[in-house]
C-alpha cells in the first residue's frame, strides 16, 4: 500500500513553517500516543506515522529531497537510516514507545531543559558527521553504457594536525569540572529538581583545555576531495548512489557521515525515454511510406539497424526494435526501441513534380480511404444538423 503523504499525515499545507510544524507534531504525538489509547488497535501505527512524517519534515535537508523526490529519496538505505534520522519512528515500530516518547518530552520542554539532556557514558565529544548530497547529471548514453567518473566534493576531513580529538598534539580531552562528565546538571526548585544541559561543556562531559590551533577545537578542516564514482549500467532519472563514510568528518573524532550522489539524466537529442523503453521519431519521405522501402534508424549504444517501411505507413506508425532499448537496472535485461514514422510532405516542388502530383490526385480517388471515410462522416453530420 502506497505511503502517506508527511504533509498529509501531519495535516499541514506544503510550505508550513517550522513552527507550524512542530506544533502539528506536539498535538498529535500527545492524542495518538498508544498509553492513550490502548483500546485502539491501530494507535501504534499511527502514533509511528507521525512520528516518521515529523523526523524527515523538521531536517531542512531532509525536507528539501523530500520535497524533491517524495518518499523514494528515504528508501533503500536513503536518508532515512542515516545516523540518527527515524529513530524515533524506529523505536515506535519496535513497540518501545517510552523511548518514543521521551523525544516527544524533548520537544516539549527542551528549551526549557536547556537543550539535549545528557546521557551517560563517555563519548559525547565525537558526533557524528553530516551526510551530504551531491547532484551529478550523465547523458543517456552514459546510463546505457555505465560510467566511471570523478567528482570534486567540498567538505570537511579530520584534522591531521591533532588526528581529529581537537586538542593541541592530539592530546585527549578531559573531564569536564562542573558535570564530572555527566553532560548535565541539576537544580533544584521547590519540589522540583531540574536537568540543564552543562553549560561549560554543552553537553559532551568532557572539556578541552588547549585547543588545535589548525582546527580550533572542531577536530576536522575544510577541504575539497576528489573521488571516483562508478554508475551502474541501466540507472534512471533520480537513482541515488550512496557513498558511505565519505560525508562530513565528525566532530572531534566522531565517525563521517555518508555522501548521497542523486543522478539527473539530461534529454537526449534523438531518444526519449520511458522507463527501459526508448523511442525515436523519424521522418519518412511520403514515396517511401507510400511504396514502401528500407530506412537505416540509430542506436542508443551507436549503432545502426536496416528497417523495412511497410507500404501504405502512416504517421505515427510504430515499428518495434526488440532489446533495443536500456538495460535494466542489476537486472540483465534489456526494454525495447520504438521508431515512431512521420511521413513528410515534399516541399520546394518543382513545376514537373507539381504536374505529377495533380495527376495523382485525379485517380487517387481510393487511394485515400480514412479521408474518403472521415469526410463522409462530417457529410452526414451536416445533413443531420440541416434536416
Amino acid at each position: 500500500m502506497a505511503k502517506r503523504d508527511f504533509y498529509e499525515t501531519l495535516g499541514v499545507e506544503r510550505g508550513a513553517s517550522e513552527g507550524d510544524l512542530k506544533k502539528a507534531y506536539r498535538r498529535l504525538a500527545r492524542d495518538l500516543h498508544p498509553d492513550r489509547n490502548k483500546s485502539d488497535p491501530k494507535a501504534a501505527e499511527k502514533f509511528k506515522a507521525v512520528n516518521e512524517a515529523y523526523d524527515v519534515l523538521k531536517d531542512p535537508e531532509k525536507k528539501a529531497a523530500y520535497d524533491q523526490f517524495g518518499h523514494a529519496a528515504f528508501e533503500a538505505g536513503g536518508f532515512g537510516a542515516a545516523g540518527a534520522a527515524g529513530a524515533r519512528a524506529r523505536a515506535a515500530q519496535n513497540g518501545d514507545f517510552s523511548s518514543a516518547f521521551s523525544d516527544v518530552f524533548d520537544d516539549l520542554f527542551g528549551d526549557f531543559m536547556g537543550g539535549q539532556r545528557g546521557r551517560p557514558g563517555g563519548g559525547r565529544t565525537q558526533t557524528r558527521g553530516s551526510d551530504l548530497r551531491y547532484n551529478l547529471k550523465i547523458s543517456l548514453e552514459d546510463a546505457y553504457l555505465g560510467k566511471e567518473t570523478e567528482i570534486t566534493v567540498p567538505g570537511s576531513v579530520t584534522c591531521e594536525s591533532c588526528s581529529g580529538t581537537g586538542s593541541e598534539g592530539g592530546a585527549e580531552p578531559g573531564t569536564c569540572p562542573t558535570c564530572s562528565g555527566l553532560g548535565k546538571v541539576r537544580a533544584q526548585q521547590g519540589f522540583f529538581t531540574i536537568e540543564r544541559t552543562c553549560p561549560t561543556c554543552g553537553g559532551r562531559g568532557q572539556v578541552i583545555k588547549n585547543p588545535c590551533r589548525t582546527c580550533g577545537g572542531q577536530g576536522r578542516t575544510a577541504k575539497e576531495r576528489t573521488l571516483s564514482v562508478r554508475i551502474p549500467e541501466g540507472v534512471e532519472n533520480g537513482t541515488r548512489i550512496r557513498l558511505a563514510g565519505e560525508g562530513e568528518a565528525g566532530r572531534r573524532g566522531g565517525p563521517p557521515g555518508d555522501l548521497y550522489i542523486f543522478l539527473d539524466i539530461a534529454e537526449h537529442e534523438i531518444f526519449a525515454r520511458e522507463g527501459l523503453d526508448l523511442y525515436c521519431r523519424i521522418p519518412v519521405a511520403m514515396t517511401t511510406a507510400a511504396l514502401g522501402g528500407e530506412i537505416e534508424a540509430p542506436t542508443i549504444d551507436g549503432g545502426r539497424t536496416r528497417v523495412k517501411i511497410p507500404a501504405g505507413s502512416q504517421s505515427g506508425k510504430q515499428l518495434r526494435l526488440r532489446a533495443k532499448g536500456m538495460p535494466q537496472l542489476r537486472g540483465g535485461r534489456f526494454g525495447d526501441l520504438y521508431l515512431e514514422l512521420a511521413v513528410e510532405t515534399p516541399v520546394n516542388l518543382s513545376a514537373h513534380q507539381k504536374e505529377l502530383l495533380r495527376l495523382f490526385e485525379q485517380e487517387s480517388e481510393k487511394n485515400s480511404p480514412e479521408t474518403e471515410d472521415f469526410f463522409s462522416r462530417v457529410k452526414n453530420f451536416w445533413d443531420g444538423m440541416t434536416s
